[in-house]
């Protein structure tokens, strides 16, 4: 696939993303009234098993779990405890905080990705993209100061 067959299908692919992104800090925010962030959050994660099984199943995609290797199993506990770690914040922090501030704070994971893939995935942003990245953080900071 051509690089710009890459981006052009990351840009049409983002478009629902972020739409979806926008929605879950918005619908969490009203959804914590009156529950604890935990247990949101575990009502939350249930809800995203059901969908995603229904989607696999239907979609003509499961396979059994046993085949994957001892590799991948490893990776993708590890990916799921850093996501619940992940929610379990993201919504205690929304309990407290406006969305429009946790929200972007949470996307300074992006500067994060950026140097843990490079040093340990191999990627090599080019300039221009650690100036955009940059410019991220520096907007979460922005968004931070106190007004």
């Amino acid at each position: 696939m051509r690089n710009n067959a890459i981006v052009d299908r990351l840009v049409y692919l983002g478009a629902p993303v972020r739409f979806f992104a926008a929605l879950t800090a918005i619908f969490a925010k009203l959804g914590l009234a009156g529950v604890d962030s935990d247990l949101a959050t575990l009502i939350r994660t249930f809800v995203i098993l059901i969908v995603l099984m229904g989607f696999v199943y239907f979609a003509g995609k499961w396979r059994n779990p046993a085949e994957l290797s001892a590799k991948t199993w490893l990776f993708l506990v590890l990916s799921g405890l850093a996501t619940g770690a992940s929610w379990v914040c993201y919504f205690r922090a929304l309990k407290v905080g406006e969305a429009s501030k946790v929200a972007p704070i949470d996307k300074l994971s992006l500067l994060l990705v950026a140097v843990f893939a490079f040093l340990f995935l191999g990627e090599r942003p080019s300039g221009w993209d650690w100036f955009g990245i940059l410019l991220v953080g520096a907007g979460v900071i922005l968004l931070g100061l106190k007004r």
